[in-house]
């Protein structure tokens, strides 16, 4: 069988390996971009889950040692008050922690192990799925995928989500290692994390009705926005790189995920966020390869697959649209969150939480 499969990133590296382990296929990568990984980009945490898919990929170990294990997450209100500490993005009786690195690095890795595994990598041209002589085409061209309208035309288009993200680095800030903060402020959220190297890495996400322009946000406006917040204002101050802003994205549930021949995966299918997209890209290319193994056609195993991971992929869209309407509350419901917040940190957070880390 051969496959071809559109995207270099994370979710299209991952399913090369995962199709090349669990069949005999030949796999070929198309990638447009030259050079996709690097360390370029922010940085991103994988979660148990994903974790997990990659363990089956037999890469866990080298994507472990090139981040580094975050075990708890504490949550902040916009006072500086502590609303709780769980475990990050893990159940508490798990002994795997989370793993945090960057972006470009994860790639970098995926794509290193697609080729021992015996995929080969087309890079510097874009590919349409009607001209690849391929029996299945795996789409993993992300968010803006172009895979996804020729599928379907009227699949829906990508939104602006009402938030854009500023990441950076900070040095001489002392953090306790291990933890990641998550802050709700008043004008935006903050997260930032202690790394290996003693430096702190941080998101501040802030709400916009619309899209803002690189210029306008610079360290000035992030020090104002955030110059009631204790922490995310002495991280700006401390910042050696602060990158340019980037706009987030929503997309509406996507109905048609294949046609039989070629399948969506990964944020070209679903875009989730809230920490997750990167673990449920892994989860992806895991099922996809699975559902190839074991069912005899091509159609029959997409069928499948879409069985397989859309319960899934639709409760996690719905937690990701809670998790980024809690970033932009309003003052009468801040107050309410720092009231109720601790106690659903302490009684519901785990038993709402433990389906996805399982």
């Amino acid at each position: 069988m051969r496959v071809s499969v559109i995207g270099g990133g994370v979710a299209g590296a991952a399913s090369a390996i995962a199709l090349r382990r669990a069949t005999d296929a030949e796999v070929t990568v198309h990638e447009a971009y030259e050079d996709p990984a690097g360390q370029v980009g922010s940085f991103l945490s994988l979660a148990v889950n994903g974790l997990r898919g990659l363990d089956a990929l037999g890469c866990l170990a080298e994507v472990q040692a090139a981040g580094f294990p975050v075990a708890l997450q504490r949550m902040w209100s916009a006072s500086g008050k502590l609303l709780g500490e769980v475990p990050r993005g893990r159940r508490a009786s798990d002994s795997l922690h989370s793993t945090t690195l960057l972006r470009g690095r994860l790639v970098e890795l995926l794509r290193a192990e697609a080729v021992r595994a015996g995929a080969r990598i087309e890079t510097g041209r874009r590919v349409d799925p009607a001209d690849l002589d391929a029996d299945l085409v795996v789409a993993a061209d992300g968010i803006r995928s172009a895979t996804r309208t020729v599928l379907d035309p009227a699949a829906p288009q990508v939104r602006y989500a009402g938030l854009y993200s500023v990441s950076g680095v900070s040095e001489g800030v002392r953090l306790t290692p291990g933890t990641y903060h998550f802050v709700f402020g008043r004008r935006g959220a903050f997260l930032c994390v202690p790394a290996a190297d003693g430096t702190v890495w941080w998101s501040a996400q802030v709400p916009s009705p619309e899209p803002p322009d690189p210029a306008d946000v610079t360290r000035g406006l992030l020090a104002e926005l955030y110059g009631k917040e204790e922490l995310p204002l002495s991280l700006i101050r401390a910042a050696t790189r602060v990158d340019r802003p980037m706009p987030m994205h929503r997309l509406a549930d996507v109905p048609v995920w294949h046609d039989g021949r070629t399948v969506l995966i990964g944020d070209a299918a679903h875009p989730v966020g809230a920490g997750q997209g990167a673990s449920m890209a892994i989860e992806d290319a895991v099922a996809l390869a699975r559902c190839v193994a074991g069912v005899p056609d091509v159609a029959g195993a997409l069928a499948e697959y879409t069985r397989v991971r859309r319960p899934r992929v639709a409760r996690m869209t719905r937690a990701a649209a809670t998790n980024r309407a809690s970033k932009t509350p309003g003052t009468v419901q801040r107050r309410v969150n720092d009231l109720l917040m601790p106690l659903a940190f302490r009684h519901v957070y785990a038993r709402s939480t433990s389906w996805l880390y399982r």
